[in-house]
């Protein structure tokens, strides 16, 4: 490496192979932020209604239909049934849905 010692040689191989690692793994740890979901349920008699927030697998952020699917799996143990998902979204979206969701917040 233009007059660089073997020494510095490996220092330097060392540290991109480092720099390296690092950035796959901020690419990865990215990859795999976590992704909530706003819904509204409901059980008949007698009617009942709530407005929910539910965090999701990271392999189902992407998937409309898997989304709708495993909220319907989770509350089903409630005996709820999903009317809609009203949106999708991160970690920045809990802390304004947080009061609205009351008890159906991360419930399910």
């Amino acid at each position: 490496m233009f007059g660089a010692t073997d020494t510095q040689v490996k220092m330097m191989k060392t540290l991109l192979t480092t720099m390296a690692f690092m950035l796959a793994l901020g690419v990865s740890s990215q990859a795999s932020a976590a992704c909530y979901a706003d819904y509204k349920a409901k059980k008949n008699q007698p009617l009942q209604l709530h407005y929910g927030v539910i965090q999701l697998p990271d392999n189902v952020c992407g998937s409309p239909g898997k989304i709708s699917q495993t909220i319907q799996r989770r509350i089903s143990v409630g005996g709820w049934r999903l009317l809609n998902v009203m949106s999708v979204f991160g970690p920045d979206g809990l802390n304004k849905r947080r009061a609205s969701a009351g008890k159906f917040f991360l419930r399910y």
